[in-house]
């Protein structure tokens, strides 16, 4: 899941807003399908993120030399950290994904919009109220009624609901670091270090961790394919071009969608049920996180930062 940093927007240029928001909506649904992929691939979750990765650098170097760019050494060094980081979060992620329910890897991944901003506010100035406190909380609290609601559940997972906590934190210090690379370096050449750094990690780590390096099978090839083209290209290209034409707190808005959606394809077409407790924790941290957006991207321009950076999908 990729949550969009709410931060106060100008005016979106010209009058594509429709366009835009469309947009949008084509890439929270391409961003609800890789928790379904992974419950479906043989591959395990370190060796499936390894090959998506590759599948990444492979894109980008396309891209690379369509658009006749380099990759200087020192923009590689001034964001390799960025890929570290990536690389720990992409693994805990695909780990949640693939041993607990959509509904609980989604639903408590959502809550790094919430620590996002708080991250902001510690690291970048940018003000959190006490009042905001309120929503934090209510938040968590929803997170924690997901988890028991859960519970009972054949796909529940309590290590996996972990790694997807964990993954808040992981994903949070990616953005904030991402926010901060992207002062001194371009976006495509920032997302493509991040994706050759993180496929080298991963390349390593899988076969440790999983005891070799399995071979994908054709569905294998066509998940992994889909997730770094649709869910990461794609994805990307869509929200990187909205921006120019609407506002940004409408665009996190919509992209917070992204864990109903998951949740709602997860139970047509795997047949992963929903709980009463499920389904209420995940609307009070729907509510909640959606209310912090607002209240954070109406803030004066004084209050909060306006630039935002540019990461790729899981």
């Amino acid at each position: 899941m990729d949550p969009v940093e709410p931060t106060q927007d100008s005016t979106p240029k010209g009058n594509r807003r429709q366009e835009a928001m469309a947009a949008l909506c084509i890439t929270t649904f391409v961003w609800a399908f890789p928790p379904l992929i992974l419950k479906e691939t043989t591959l395990p979750p370190l060796t499936f993120a390894a090959y998506r990765l590759w599948v990444g650098v492979a894109i980008y170097a396309v891209l690379f030399l369509v658009t006749r760019r380099r990759l200087p050494w020192r923009t590689l060094k001034a964001c390799a950290l960025g890929g570290v980081i990536f690389a720990v979060d992409i693994s805990l992620a695909f780990g949640a994904f693939r041993l607990t329910s959509v509904a609980d890897a989604t639903i408590i991944g959502s809550l790094s919009t919430i620590a996002i901003i708080i991250g902001a506010g510690i690291w970048f100035g940018e003000r959190l109220e006490r009042s905001d406190l309120v929503f934090v909380a209510a938040s968590l609290i929803g997170v924690v009624i997901v988890t028991v609601g859960s519970s009972g559940s054949p796909s529940f997972s309590l290590l996996g609901d972990t790694l997807a906590a964990i993954g808040i934190f992981s994903w949070t210090a990616y953005w904030l670091v991402s926010k901060k690379a992207r002062e001194h370096a371009g976006a495509l050449e920032y997302m493509a270090t991040v994706m050759f750094v993180s496929a080298l990690i991963l390349t390593v780590a899988a076969p440790v961790a999983s005891g070799g390096f399995a071979v994908p099978t054709t569905s294998d090839w066509i998940g992994l394919v889909a997730v770094a083209f649709f869910a990461g290209t794609v994805g990307h290209s869509l929200l990187a071009w909205s921006h120019q034409h609407v506002a940004a707190w409408t665009a996190a808005l919509i992209l917070q969608t992204q864990p109903l959606v998951a949740v709602v394809l997860a139970w047509l077409l795997l047949g992963e049920k929903i709980g009463p407790l499920t389904a209420a924790g995940g609307i009070i941290v729907m509510a909640a996180t959606a209310t912090l957006v607002v209240r954070t991207a109406r803030r004066s321009p004084e209050e909060l930062q306006t630039d935002e950076p540019t990461v790729p999908s899981t």
